[in-house]
């Protein structure tokens, strides 16, 4: 994967290219990543109606002629309750010390709510940072109820003491105002040079992105509880030897990790039916990402109560 520091730029840095990072925070489940595959135009960060899905940092490139912009998506801010929601909080409070540009999602089918002032609290705390608001998932709201929610985005900046650079209604969703989203983001970035070259989409390792997607695969129709045990790790990934160049096979080992021996019983399904509706819905998912047809081997295991053991956090890459 390309390293922004070292490499060269594309196209030559002109006075009026622009470049910058942008960060989305907001509580779990309020629309960052769905806004992040908006903005770049393709899936690079997975997304569930389950919250706290996201578990790492992807960043989204966007390119332009004229500018780029690099989106980093953040675990969703909140009260820790285990030593990973806390790394994940750490995380986040790091990342926001080092963008241009810190965007607060707060979605506009809801009322603003205490989780959504402990975050606008702790950006208040980073102070050269740009802030901006956008008020998320607009299409789940009346015109009367985006109105009122657009002026609590604009008391609830006041009373923590922050003067929002733009408060931008969206819903990326639908595609509304997504283009004018990014006008906005990309006349807030400094004059700079191309930090990625052309195409690339993210600057994770595809190891990782394939791990959120066969992630994203098992939340999909499981109980409440079992969201925040799944992980994924990736033990091996790499084109099939001996096959003619035009029939590649892209081989990928993965173990999908949880808590419980109930939860295990409760991924594999009645006869295995449910582990292989997973691999079959990540491995299209994949393929469609890396345009290569792709072997999954997907194995279930348990890592006892991993989210509160710092060996298992190391273990599995937190």
């Amino acid at each position: 994967m390309p390293d922004p520091e070292h490499d060269q730029p594309e196209i030559p840095p002109t006075a009026e290219h622009k470049s910058g990072f942008v960060s989305f925070v907001g509580r779990p489940n309020a629309g960052k990543s769905t806004l992040t595959n908006a903005l770049v135009g393709s899936k690079v960060v997975i997304t569930s109606s389950k919250p706290q899905t996201t578990r790492t940092v992807v960043r989204g490139i966007v390119h332009r002629p004229d500018a780029q912009l690099i989106l980093v998506d953040t675990p969703g801010l909140h009260r820790p309750r285990t030593l990973l929601g806390e790394r994940l909080n750490d995380l986040v409070k790091t990342t926001l010390a080092e963008v241009d540009v810190v965007a607060v999602c707060l979605p506009a089918n809801e009322k603003i709510g205490p989780g959504d002032r402990f975050i606008i609290a702790e950006m208040a705390k980073v102070k050269r940072t740009i802030k901006v608001a956008i008020a998320t998932k607009t299409d789940l709201a009346t015109g009367e109820q985006i109105g009122e929610h657009l002026l609590d985005i604009q008391k609830a900046g006041a009373g923590a003491g922050i003067e929002w650079a733009e408060i931008v209604p969206v819903s990326a969703k639908a595609g509304d105002q997504v283009s004018l989203l990014e006008e906005l983001l990309v006349g807030l970035l400094p004059v700079g040079p191309q930090f990625y070259p052309d195409g690339d989409l993210s600057d994770a390792p595809e190891e990782a992105i394939v791990a959120e997607l066969i992630r994203e695969a098992a939340l999909e129709g499981v109980r409440d509880e079992l969201p925040h045990s799944i992980a994924v790790v990736v033990e091996e990934m790499g084109l099939r030897e001996g096959r003619d160049a035009d029939r590649p096979l892209l081989d990928i080992h993965a173990n999908l990790y949880v808590e419980r021996d109930s939860q295990k019983g409760i991924m594999i399904g009645h006869k295995g039916a449910r582990l292989r509706d997973v691999g079959k819905a990540a491995r299209l998912q994949i393929e469609a990402l890396l345009g290569t047809p792709v072997y999954l081997d997907l194995h279930i295991k348990i890592a006892k109560d991993w989210q509160r053991d710092p060996r298992q956090l190391r273990k599995l890459g937190f």
